[in-house]
C-alpha cells in the first residue's frame, strides 16, 4: 500500500482548488510507517503531515514540501467498553470523517453527528480538533497514535494532549524534540469513546446538523471551511459581515455570500487573489472593530 506521487499538485490535492506542485507525496499504511523517514530522506523536501486538504490555504507556487498521508487500513474496529459504558473504538488517521461517521449512525454510536458535513480526514481532524454544534474530536479521543521521525510509532493517553478551540498538541513531542528543526511526527490511528444511542436517533442528529449548514454555509463550494477563528464570545463571521464582506469578491475567489467567514473558490481563483482578500479582511475588520482576526486555516506560502 506504500506509494509514493511525484509532483502531485495541491490545486488537486485541497478543496480550495489553489496551489502548485510539491515534491512528492508518501502515501502509507499505520504499518507502514517505519519505512517512510529513508523515503523523506531520499526524496528532500519540508515533511508535511497531510489530510484531506480541507483547511489549507496553498498561496505559494511551487511547495518544497513532501506531503505525509496516513491512508486507511481497515474499517473501525470495537476495542471494548470504559467503565462509563461508552463503546471504544480504534479508527485509522486515514480514514474519511464521512465514512466514520457513516459507520457511527450504522453502529449506534454517538458524539460526533455534529460534524455531519464536515470533510476531511480523521487524522486532520484531530490535528485540527475539528468541532461543530457542540461536537469535537476532543470529546470523544481517549487515546492517539502517533508515529515520529525521532522516536517510532508512539501512544499518548487524551490526558497527555493539549486540546481546545481549533486546537491540538501534545507536549511531550514538543519537548523532545531535537533543536536540527527537522522532526516530524504524523498522527497513524486514535481510540474514541462513543456513547450508545438507537442508530435511528444517531442518523437523525446527524441529518439535522446537515440541514443546518446546508442553510448557513456554503457546503457544496470549493471552500477552505472557516477562514478566521471566532475571537472570544464574537463570531468572525459577524464581524466581517459588518465589515461589508459578506459576499465580496476579488477576481475568482470571495468571500461567501451565505457565510462570510467561508472563502470560496468561484472559478478561476488564484492564491494572490485570496491572500490579498484575506489581508483586506483583516486589516478591515481592524479598523471597523479594532479587532484583529486569527487565521483558522493554515496558510502554506512558499
Amino acid at each position: 500500500m506504500l506509494h509514493v506521487d511525484a509532483a502531485p499538485r495541491l490545486a488537486d490535492l485541497t478543496t480550495l482548488r489553489l496551489g502548485g506542485a510539491c515534491v512528492a507525496r508518501i502515501r502509507f499504511s499505520p504499518g507502514e510507517a517505519d519505512a517512510v523517514p529513508a523515503l523523506v530522506t531520499r526524496l528532500g523536501g519540508r515533511p508535511v503531515p497531510f489530510g484531506g486538504g480541507s483547511n489549507i490555504l496553498a498561496v505559494g507556487g511551487e511547495e518544497n514540501a513532501t506531503l505525509l498521508c496516513p491512508v486507511c487500513a481497515q474499517s473501525p474496529q470495537i476495542a471494548g467498553t470504559d467503565a462509563d459504558g461508552h463503546v471504544l473504538a480504534r479508527v485509522d488517521a486515514g480514514m474519511r470523517l464521512s465514512r466514520l461517521l457513516a459507520w457511527c449512525a450504522h453502529s449506534g454510536l454517538s458524539g460526533l453527528e455534529g460534524l455531519a458535513g464536515v470533510p476531511g480526514l480523521v487524522g486532520g481532524a484531530i490535528a485540527g480538533n475539528a468541532g461543530s454544534f457542540g461536537s469535537d474530536m476532543a470529546g470523544v479521543l481517549r487515546r492517539v497514535s502517533v508515529f515520529s521521525a525521532e522516536q517510532g510509532a508512539l501512544d499518548f493517553p487524551v490526558e497527555e494532549v493539549r486540546a481546545g478551540y481549533r486546537h491540538f498538541s501534545i507536549p511531550a513531542l514538543e519537548r523532545n524534540a531535537p533543536e536540527t528543526g527537522k522532526a516530524w511526527h504524523v498522527i497513524t490511528h486514535a481510540l474514541f469513546a462513543f456513547k450508545p444511542l438507537a442508530p435511528g436517533s444517531v442518523m437523525a442528529n446527524m441529518r439535522a446538523a446537515v440541514r443546518r449548514k446546508l442553510q448557513s454555509q456554503p457546503v457544496r463550494a470549493h471552500s477552505a471551511g472557516c477562514v478566521f477563528k471566532n475571537p472570544g464570545s464574537v463570531s468572525a463571521g459577524k464581524l466581517l459581515e459588518e465589515a461589508g464582506f459578506r459576499g465580496k469578491r476579488l477576481g475568482g475567489m470571495a468571500f461567501s455570500a451565505v457565510h462570510a467567514n467561508f472563502l470560496v473558490n468561484a472559478g478561476g481563483g488564484t492564491p494572490e487573489q485570496a491572500l490579498e482578500l484575506v489581508q483586506q479582511a483583516r486589516e478591515t475588520v481592524l479598523r471597523v472593530h479594532g479587532v484583529e482576526l486569527q487565521p483558522e486555516v493554515r496558510i502554506w506560502d512558499s
